[in-house]
């Protein structure tokens, strides 16, 4: 496929998904100065410690994601096994203690004499959050720029998925207690129902009913409401750069501080799955997503369970939103490395049998 072709094939939003999370931003951060007691009045809307505006477009934004995965496509997992392990072995036995070791060395000391002490823990939380929430939204995404197989996409994230369901609370229990830091377990189980059960069911609610109709049917569909999906990611940054706007601006220092450990963690999950895959004899197709997945953050997840726990004003949530900050960019220089890359592998049908 050419470029003019490849460009033909994507949308708007992600041909110029830079410019639209920068201008969220920027939005969110002057609407954020200009209006604070709104923002306020907005960050107060709370049921079990979580933001009810929030929850709404988080909703809007992965309901239509989560709408795309075919659970039934998990007896799949055999065909691409090599591949799905490598993910499933970063995302779950490597990831999420690798950020919070690096929080800890970084955050808990390189960085402590610049950093406000009451905040430390709070901020390795944040972290922890980032690193124990594996992306599911935006990887479809990262892997069309890379050319990865849809079917093994899929597979990987209804695998993620029905894993996340049940390990989420847990692994974030494990280091936040290591951390020592007080768990809310209430908050915390009710995070997990509200940002992955409720969502998974409605979006698999919404597929039978519309695979009913046939999978024209479903596409026609999922093209309508690609564009709410894109809305509410885009309203959802500018809602949280708004609550953290001042903190922004009247910090900098702090947030480039926390970008490092989120950066460096990004670059370094990545490239253990590539080479891993590579080593294996994957091929570009499924090693592409793979490492993707792999890298990327189910940052919403992450912000929004962060905000539960802690509250907007909080560390951690702020840690977790330089985490939205970093990872568009950070993801798009990955899908660029991939891209230029997939020479190194072999072609599909030289890939040996293992």
């Amino acid at each position: 496929m050419n470029s003019a072709s490849e460009k033909s094939t994507m949308g708007l939003f992600e041909r110029y998904l830079t410019v639209w999370v920068a201008a969220s931003i920027v939005v969110g951060i002057i609407l954020g100065q200009l209006l604070p007691d709104q923002f306020q009045a907005i960050g107060n809307l709370t049921a079990y410690e979580i933001n009810l505006p929030v929850t709404i477009l988080i909703w809007l934004m992965i309901v239509p994601m989560l709408m795309k995965v075919d659970f039934g496509a998990l007896h799949e997992v055999r065909q691409q096994w090599r591949g799905i392990g490598v993910t499933l072995g970063v995302n779950w036995l490597i990831k999420p203690f690798t950020m919070a070791a690096l929080g800890w060395l970084f955050i808990g000391f390189l960085f402590r004499p610049l950093l406000p002490e009451a905040q430390i823990e709070s901020y390795i939380a944040g972290l922890i959050l980032l690193g124990a929430a594996p992306c599911t939204a935006m990887v479809f995404v990262w892997s069309h720029l890379t050319k990865g197989d849809a079917n093994f996409t899929l597979t990987q994230v209804a695998l993620n998925d029905t894993i996340m369901i049940f390990a989420f609370a847990p692994i974030v229990a494990l280091l936040l207690g290591i951390s020592a830091i007080t768990i809310p377990w209430e908050t915390l189980t009710i995070s997990v129902i509200a940002f992955i059960v409720i969502p998974v069911i409605f979006g698999q609610a919404i597929r039978r009913h519309l695979m009913k109709g046939g999978i024209d049917h479903f596409n026609a569909f999922d093209a309508k409401l690609k564009p709410l999906s894109m809305i509410a990611l885009l309203s959802t940054l500018v809602l949280l750069f708004a609550f953290q706007g001042q903190q922004i601006i009247a910090q900098p220092m702090i947030i480039a501080l926390l970008a490092v450990p989120i950066i460096l963690q990004t670059y370094f999950i990545a490239a253990i799955a590539y080479v891993a895959n590579k080593f294996l004899g994957v091929e570009h197709r499924i090693a592409a997503p793979s490492a993707m997945i792999g890298a990327s953050n189910f940052f919403e997840l992450a912000v929004a369970t962060a905000i539960g726990l802690f509250g907007f004003s909080s560390g951690a949530a702020l840690a977790t939103v330089v985490g939205v900050l970093v990872e568009v960019p950070v993801m798009l220089s990955l899908v660029a490395i991939a891209n230029r890359s997939r020479g190194w592998f072999a072609p599909a049908n030289q890939t040996p049998n293992m």
